[in-house]
């Protein structure tokens, strides 16, 4: 629903709530001058402004939480959970200051309950809001962006993902390999494999940490990790007695011997990475917004680096640029190039399309 439906629907006292918040001149005690005023207030460009200008970042981090959520009602625990990963300060027990977020929010005229009486203690945003408030956040992204003429060089991957899915398979096939006692191919097999790839990785060197990007991530560059974890999702992989092998269905993909499509790869990997960036989809679609043209990655680590919650060990510029600028890279999503500005990116138009659909929303 839009706004005005939403009001409509609103009991008075969270009306009134919205109008002392936003001081606005209205009769108090009539629902139809209250929702009309307040359709002028929240409808205007001067409110979306000054929503992206003057709210806190952890306030913004919310915000952009909700408007890419499409579920069609949030629950207040659904709520609490979106407001804490919002925050970059570790608040354990301190549930109190999340609710007063969400108060904030409803009595700032983002959230509404539900009409019916199932949906009553249910909440959702305004449709038309969350379309505002992405053309706003978008024209203050670009604001900072650094242009740059495109590189005499500069590297893209189309659709090697996909062959390099059936390689994996033609590999486990014909070799079997054997697993060590982690659950991982011998490194002598690791860099056969590798060197029949059309993309290749080096590959792990010893210490570091590795969890939180799939299963697979913890013995294998990103790239093969991320082919690795989607063959085993779709079970035509299993590691069986110490033997990595192909099962049935793996079997019949090599049979027909077609292509997996790069987006169902894409909707994968979206899915493995939220645990460890749970607005990945949405810095997709921000990073699609920014990049239409040659932007320097710099400038990109800037304007979304607030974006961005570090998890463990990785700040916000190397989720940035290693899990997920140069993962977009390996789905064909970017071009990436040298300039004097330094790195420079740029979206493909299969990146661009598939970035903005609908799916990446979901």
């Amino acid at each position: 629903m839009n706004l005005a439906d939403m009001l409509s629907f609103a009991d008075m006292s969270q009306l009134t709530a919205i109008a002392g918040r936003y001081q606005c001149e209205c009769k108090p005690n009539s629902k139809h001058d209250l929702i009309q005023t307040l359709l002028i207030t929240l409808g205007s460009k001067d409110f979306m402004e000054a929503q992206v200008r003057e709210c806190s970042r952890d306030d913004l981090r919310f915000l952009n939480t909700l408007l890419f959520d499409e579920r069609s009602y949030l629950t207040l625990e659904d709520l609490l959970a979106a407001a804490r990963a919002s925050s970059l300060e570790t608040q354990p027990g301190k549930n109190g200051g999340y609710r007063d977020t969400v108060t904030r929010f409803k009595n700032g005229g983002w959230l509404y309950n539900g009409a019916s009486q199932h949906t009553r203690y249910l909440f959702q945003v305004p449709k038309d809001l969350k379309e505002r408030f992405r053309d706003r956040m978008a024209a203050r992204i670009k604001e900072g962006l650094e242009t740059s003429g495109e590189p005499g060089v500069y590297r893209e991957e189309g659709q090697l993902a996909a062959a390099d899915l059936l390689t994996l398979l033609h590999f486990v096939l014909e070799n079997e390999p054997e697993l060590n006692l982690e659950g991982a191919m011998y490194r002598r097999c690791q860099q056969q494999l590798m060197n029949s790839l059309h993309i290749s990785e080096p590959l792990l060197g010893k210490g570091g940490w590795r969890f939180g990007y799939g299963r697979a991530c913890e013995h294998y560059p990103s790239r093969l990790a991320l082919l690795y974890d989607y063959a085993r999702h779709r079970r035509w992989i299993a590691e069986e007695e110490h033997r990595l092998k192909l099962t049935g269905a793996g079997t019949a993909v090599l049979t027909e011997a077609k292509y997996e499509s790069v987006l169902q790869i894409f909707s994968f990997w979206l899915r493995l990475y939220k645990g460890a960036i749970p607005n990945l989809p949405s810095l997709v679609y921000w990073i699609s917004v920014s990049a239409c043209d040659w932007v320097t990655v710099k400038s990109l680590q800037d304007a979304l680096g607030w974006l961005i919650k570090p998890f463990y060990y990785d700040d916000a510029d190397s989720i940035l640029e290693k899990r997920i600028l140069r993962m977009m890279l390996h789905l064909g999503m970017l071009k990436v190039g040298e300039a004097a500005e330094g790195p420079v990116i740029r979206m493909t138009d299969w990146g661009m399309e598939s970035a903005q659909s609908k799916q990446i929303l979901v």
